[in-house]
């Protein structure tokens, strides 16, 4: 079983999972953010994966951008799977608006991470949980 990449667990929080993803928030208040890591040890890229995961990944990838756009009201939702610094696969789901301080350019790189208090969660985070809720553990 693999193991979640100590900077993707140093960086998010859970959201929920599934048999074979785990689907966690990043812990920076500046965006609505979801990453989705599939749970298959060495994998490093999404064709790597079988058929049948590399299906249902992106379906939750669609789930999971349909639904925070929603909770959001997100202009524009950036999908990506860079894994330039982290190698374990992921897939990173950001709602993006005009605003927001990065626009347009990428979130990584820019500015300075504004985390939650402890105990803080998103204010999306318990509907974007209740709307997957039904494909998560």
């Amino acid at each position: 079983m693999a193991e979640l990449h100590s900077r993707l667990a140093a960086d998010t929080h859970s959201l929920g999972e599934t048999p074979d993803c785990w689907i966690r928030w990043m812990n920076d208040q500046r965006f609505a953010w979801v990453v989705i890591v599939p749970k298959r040890e060495g994998v490093r890229e999404w064709h790597e994966l079988e058929s049948s995961l590399q299906h249902d990944l992106l379906d939750l990838v669609n789930r999971c951008a349909l639904n925070l756009q929603a909770l959001t009201g997100a202009f524009k939702m950036n999908i990506g799977a860079l894994g330039n610094v982290v190698p374990q696969l992921h897939i990173h789901v950001i709602a993006r608006h005009e605003a927001d301080p990065c626009w347009p350019g990428p979130v990584w790189g820019n500015g300075v991470v504004e985390p939650y208090s402890e105990g803080e969660e998103p204010s999306w985070l318990s509907e974007m949980r209740q709307r997957l809720s039904y494909r998560c553990a």
